[in-house]
Order: C-alpha cells, then sequence, then structure tokens
C-alpha cells in the first residue's frame, strides 16, 4: 500500500454529460464515486473525494473547496491547504479504468526532486492521474490569485516528470453520455 493520501477529484460540473458524473451508477457501485473510492481503498492508507459539498451517499473522507470557483486547480490548492503532507495521488472520478499497474508506473518514476509525477498518454498530459508534491502549491496559488485554472499550464510551467504511456483506453474520461453508456456496454 501506497503511503499518502490519494484524492478523487469529483467536484467538476459535468456541463458536457449533463449529469453529475461523480454520482453517475458503475458496476456493482451506486456511483463512480465509490468505485472509485473503493479501488483506491487497495492500494493507498487513506483515500479522500474532493468537492465542493457532501452529496456522496456512502461512507466516505471528503475534503471540501475552500474557494468559491470550480477547477481542478481549486481542489488541489484546498487538498494541499487541509492536509499536512508532502505528497498526493489524484484521480479523476471520470476515469474509471485507470488500475494498478497504471499507478505503480508512476510511482516507480517519481522523485522528490518533482514537482509533480503525470501520465502522459497518447492524447497528451493526464493532469488528473498523478503525483503532486507540495513544492507546487506555491506557483498554484499564483495560478489561482491570477484566475489561471489550467493545471496543464501549471504543470508545463513547474518541474513536472511526464511518464509516457502507450495505450489511450486506460485514460478516458467520460464526459458525454455517449462514452458512458459505451464503457458500460464494455465498447471501449
Amino acid at each position: 500500500m501506497y503511503d499518502i493520501p490519494a484524492v478523487i477529484f469529483a467536484g467538476g460540473k459535468s456541463s458536457r454529460m449533463g449529469m453529475d458524473k461523480a454520482l453517475l451508477p458503475y458496476l456493482e457501485y451506486e456511483t463512480l464515486s465509490e468505485f472509485q473510492y473503493r479501488k483506491l481503498q487497495k492500494y493507498f492508507t487513506s483515500v479522500y473525494l474532493s468537492s465542493k459539498i457532501n452529496k456522496f451517499d456512502f461512507r466516505c473522507e471528503l475534503i471540501l473547496d475552500t474557494k468559491d470557483e470550480s477547477s481542478p486547480l481549486v481542489a488541489l490548492v484546498s487538498i494541499f491547504e487541509q492536509l499536512n503532507i508532502e505528497r498526493i495521488f489524484v484521480l479523476s472520478v471520470d476515469a474509471p479504468l485507470i488500475d494498478k499497474t497504471i499507478i505503480e508506473k508512476l510511482f516507480s518514476n517519481d522523485d522528490a526532486y518533482y514537482d509533480a509525477t503525470i501520465a502522459k498518454s497518447p492524447r497528451g498530459l493526464q493532469p488528473l492521474c498523478g503525483i503532486y508534491h507540495r513544492s507546487i502549491l506555491t506557483k498554484a496559488k499564483v495560478a489561482l490569485k491570477n484566475d489561471i485554472h489550467k493545471l496543464t499550464k501549471l504543470l508545463n510551467e513547474s518541474y513536472t516528470h511526464k511518464v509516457p504511456f502507450d495505450k489511450e483506453t486506460p485514460f478516458t474520461n467520460l464526459n458525454h453520455k455517449e462514452e458512458y453508456e459505451a464503457l458500460l456496454s464494455r465498447k471501449l
């Protein structure tokens, strides 16, 4: 087990899906949130859900955003402000195909001198699948103050180790109903 917190980012607006992705049913679980939470509990000593509000119908540890804006950057800053830790593993709630082998590869490529160790799929950087170090917090706060919410911009301006992966499928994000339905029918 990894002795750092894993945080599932589940506070997005889900505007392209038309409903809250975090609350969609998945496999035998009531929600994607619970699926991701239970999965990561197998690999990490502590697991949290990051969100604006407590919208979850199962017992879980929460980290609520400390700012009014909604973005993964707000969540990242909120997490480091609330947890006294040096690094965290982050995963988007809508990427249920991320598995143990991906997590292991990220950890085997991580080192204390990086600001972040992030997965890079054939389509590009996956900012919500990786390890963030507290050393990125100062730059993250500056970006937030300047109303720049793109994690990819923050990562490109930081000392980021981009770990390449050969396949795109594990990084599939469920942004649209069609993607969610395809995943449920295993057409992805």
